[in-house]
């Protein structure tokens, strides 16, 4: 373990050698906001695929990475007067006291539920702060995330199911609803009801306390790694998928999945 001092050194030569790029790097010095953008996105995905793998190393390295960009956007912002890497650590500081009564006041909180209720109502009164409810919600968010945080968000102010068992009499009707349109053969109508449908789904998760997405994440890899199985035994037997029947496939897809169990 390092020391305060140790680490506190360790960020001023990152900084120290963000201000020599931003002077004497011909790339780095044509960058902007919004062209870091990108990047910053691509940046988190792949914390995000390191953290999925369990991987510490590949957590570093894209930690490294994303603090590159912090420190990035807050040079940029130092150059025009609006904000520096101070004003954006004293910020962040002060909304963690505020948002911390529990700990930095008088307030009581016993456990995480009420800490995440409290948190809901404390940002509806900061300064600047969010105006409704929903307000801290990205609409840039991928919709699987931004559906679980709008019911995650409706939950810590009281609007949710009386008990979670509810939720199934919800997704059945859900389900009812989109049959029915398909039955129609109307694809404005299939594609809202589908939605209300993943909705629901999404509900159903977070009341048995399954991330919707890191439990798709997992499906989606599971997938990968039998179609990829499917794909080579078929190849060294000279074969191709596509003159094989789904019979066969199938067979091979099997065998995949007791190879994983």
């Amino acid at each position: 373990m390092f020391s305060r001092k140790e680490t506190l050194d360790s960020f001023a030569r990152l900084l120290d050698i963000m201000d020599e790029l931003r002077t004497k790097c011909p790339w780095d010095r044509k960058q902007t906001n919004e062209s870091l953008r990108a990047n910053t996105i691509e940046e988190t995905f792949e914390l995000s695929d390191a953290i999925l793998q369990a991987n510490p190393d590949g957590i570093k390295k894209e930690l490294g990475d994303l603090l590159l960009h912090i420190v990035f956007y807050a040079k940029i912002g130092e150059e025009s007067g609006a904000y520096d890497i101070q004003s954006v650590c004293d910020s962040i500081s002060e909304k963690l006291i505020f948002r911390h009564p529990h700990v930095f006041g008088d307030a009581i909180a016993d456990d995480s539920k009420k800490v995440e209720q409290n948190w809901e109502q404390l940002k509806l009164k900061e300064k600047d702060g969010n105006k409704t409810v929903l307000d801290g919600v990205p609409s840039a968010l991928p919709s699987l995330i931004k559906a679980y945080r709008i019911q995650d968000k409706a939950r810590n102010v009281g609007f949710d199911w009386e008990v979670k068992e509810q939720v199934w009499d919800k997704v059945q009707e859900e389900l009812d609803e989109l049959r029915n349109e398909i039955g129609k053969m109307d694809t404005d109508r299939i594609e809202d009801e589908f939605g209300d449908f993943f909705f629901s789904l999404v509900n159903a998760a977070r009341l048995y306390k399954i991330n919707p997405d890191n439990a798709l994440e997992r499906t989606n890899r599971k997938f990968i790694s039998r179609f990829n199985y499917l794909e080579e035994h078929t190849l060294r037997q000279g074969r191709n998928l596509k003159d094989m029947t789904l019979s066969e496939m199938d067979e091979i897809w099997n065998e995949a999945k007791r190879i994983e169990s």
